[in-house]
């Protein structure tokens, strides 16, 4: 009977209804996304170039938490779908990025089926919606 959890096993974890919740959303996020060309992570490297153009590649690894390696590929994806310039000369040299007219298309319309999402998410979950404030509250102060 080591599957039957015992009186002082908790029955509701945050963390795991969290990881729940937003696996579901980024599941629904990533289908928005996917006839724009841009999975989420590429939605989110595009927002930090966007936000600041010339960002390097280490700084936007680090902010998208993954590898400098990968955020040199997905940007390279970028770049070759005409979402991202790189107006580096050379190799070897720092790059200059920044977000194309079509790139800036692509991200308004993203960032426009963010908010549609988020709008959903508080009509579904009001309470959820106004836990999230306090949270954005504290983390925009």
């Amino acid at each position: 009977m080591a599957d039957t959890p015992t009186e002082d096993a908790p029955r509701f974890s945050p963390v795991i209804a969290l990881l729940a919740v937003s696996a579901s959303w980024e599941a629904q996020l990533a289908a928005e996304l996917r006839d724009l060309g841009i999975s989420t992570r590429k939605f989110g490297l595009l927002g930090h170039i966007g936000a600041e153009p010339g960002i390097s590649f280490s700084e936007l690894a680090r902010r998208s938490r993954i590898t400098v390696q990968s955020a040199h590929a997905a940007v390279h994806a970028l770049v070759d779908d005409g979402l991202v310039a790189d107006a580096t000369a050379q190799a070897g040299a720092a790059s200059d990025l920044s977000v194309t007219p079509r790139g800036a298309k692509v991200l308004q319309d993203a960032q426009e089926r963010l908010a549609a999402l988020d709008r959903a998410l508080a009509q579904a979950h009001p309470r959820v919606a106004e836990s999230l404030d306090g949270i954005r509250a504290g983390v925009v102060e």
